[in-house]
């Protein structure tokens, strides 16, 4: 064994830690290190010689640590994890990470509002890294309390203190079957409603639930329903196998299948708020920006064939009480 003493070489340390950990030099030279075992074996005694000390034993099994090869190596594995923690602290501040920007949407308001989106954070997009998601409004209202979402394309939830501002008022209209005989009517009565098997919401659409019972109710009309669905697929799917009726939000229009059609209701057309909701404690410099846009998407949406009626950009005022007009819930 040679004097101690020269420069320790993190070089060294990795082909120490691969032979340790496969406990031998022709497999960490063949798998780990893509070199030679001749090359190895000299790498390992140019360490030994700086350490001063054996840190393997080599024998007809291959090689195994010594005490002081045991005692170096969670040191020699430290250093290394702190090597590399440095230059990817380095490589961080030479290059910022990009910010964050998490968007969700009520299952299926994608399709006419993600490319408005887009476009109006395309001026952020070089420096933003940008996600999406789609899901229930409860949901996505928990994401943005929590703080995985930043901003969500949803219903004013009651039960969540976040920040809402409307986006637009989208109106209702009859679903039914594709040979139901209503579909020979151009706008359908609430009345003729009655008598019909009807779908109503459930569950994680209780907003949307509280705008049909308002309206049925306003209307001097009594159903009942016969199933109950909380998402858009459910209860197209519902309505087509039980030859039924329900009531949904005009954008679920772009989702339908060929075994459902959709009818516009006469009169007083009830309609239910989608507004775009954050958390009130979000600082992001981005939402910012997005939220002095939401203009500028409004109008893009609209062109892209969103349904919506009565846009103001207003903050919408939640409670727990229901108007009889348009959803605020």
């Amino acid at each position: 064994m040679g004097r101690a003493g020269g420069v320790l070489e993190l070089r060294h340390l990795r082909y120490f830690v691969a032979v340790a950990e496969t406990g031998s030099l022709t497999l960490a030279a063949e798998q780990r290190l893509h070199t030679s075992q001749p090359s190895l074996s000299r790498q390992i005694r140019d360490l030994e010689d700086q350490v001063g000390c054996e840190l393997f034993s080599r024998g007809a099994r291959g090689v195994e640590l010594t005490a002081a090869g045991r005692a170096f190596l969670d040191h020699a594995r430290l250093a290394l994890i702190q090597a590399d923690s440095a230059v990817e602290a380095a490589r961080r501040a030479a290059k910022p990470i990009k910010k964050r920007f998490a968007l969700g949407f009520l299952t299926g308001l994608e399709i006419t509002w993600l490319a408005a989106a887009m476009q109006v954070l395309r001026e952020e997009l070089p420096t933003v890294d940008v996600t999406v998601s789609s899901d229930y409004s409860p949901d996505l209202a928990e994401g943005l309390e929590r703080g995985r979402l930043d901003l969500a394309f949803m219903r004013a939830e009651p039960k969540f203190d976040l920040a809402y501002t409307l986006v637009g008022r989208e109106p209702l209209m009859v679903l039914m079957s594709s040979d139901h005989p209503l579909t020979s009517y151009e706008v359908i009565q609430p009345q003729q409603l009655v008598g019909e098997p009807f779908i109503g919401m459930v569950n994680k659409a209780q907003v949307l639930r509280a705008v049909i019972d308002a309206y049925l109710e306003r209307s001097g009309v009594h159903i009942t329903p016969t199933q109950g669905a909380d998402n858009p697929a459910m209860v197209m799917s519902l309505v087509a196998s039980l030859r039924g009726v329900s009531l949904i939000p005009a954008y679920a229009q772009a989702l339908m299948p060929w075994s459902v059609v959709s009818r516009p209701l006469a009169g007083d057309v009830p309609t239910i708020d989608l507004v775009a909701g954050h958390s009130k404690t979000n600082e992001s410099p981005v939402l910012k920006v997005f939220l002095s846009r939401l203009p500028e998407l409004i109008g893009l949406a609209s062109d892209a064939g969103a349904r919506i009626t009565g846009v103001t950009g207003a903050a919408v005022r939640v409670t727990a009480s229901h108007s009889s007009g348009s959803a605020r819930t």
